[in-house]
């Protein structure tokens, strides 16, 4: 069974980091390349970010230069650093991954005020 486990999300100032991990299970991590998708309050689901079975990564244009996303093949887990946080960073963060079909962590709640 495919599992997801989203953490690290919580409550950050403007300017400041957090970084989320993605804990999967049930299928062979390493040869899937693994996505990060937001939503924001009343909005739909937004791309965030991609790493490649290689490592290689993209992003979209509103979290270029501020997230790196990393993989960690031996311990099955996606990383995601943010920093230079932004109130629009606002969310809740799901982990994807499309083996076979797509499937979905249950998100974690990154909330950036002051």
């Amino acid at each position: 069974e495919v599992q997801l486990v989203e953490s690290g999300g919580g409550l950050a100032q403007p300017g400041g980091s957090l970084r989320l991990s993605c804990a999967a299970s049930g299928f062979s991590f390493s040869d899937y390349a693994m996505t990060l998708v937001r939503q924001a309050p009343g909005k739909g689901l937004e791309w965030v970010s991609t790493v490649y079975t290689i490592g290689t990564a993209s992003y979209a244009l509103s979290v270029k230069g501020r997230f790196t996303i990393t993989r960690d093949n031996a311990g099955n887990t996606v990383y995601l650093q943010m920093n230079s946080l932004k109130p629009e960073d606002t969310a809740v963060y799901y982990c994807n991954v499309r083996a076979g079909r797509d499937y979905w962590g249950q998100g974690t709640q990154v909330t950036v005020s002051s």
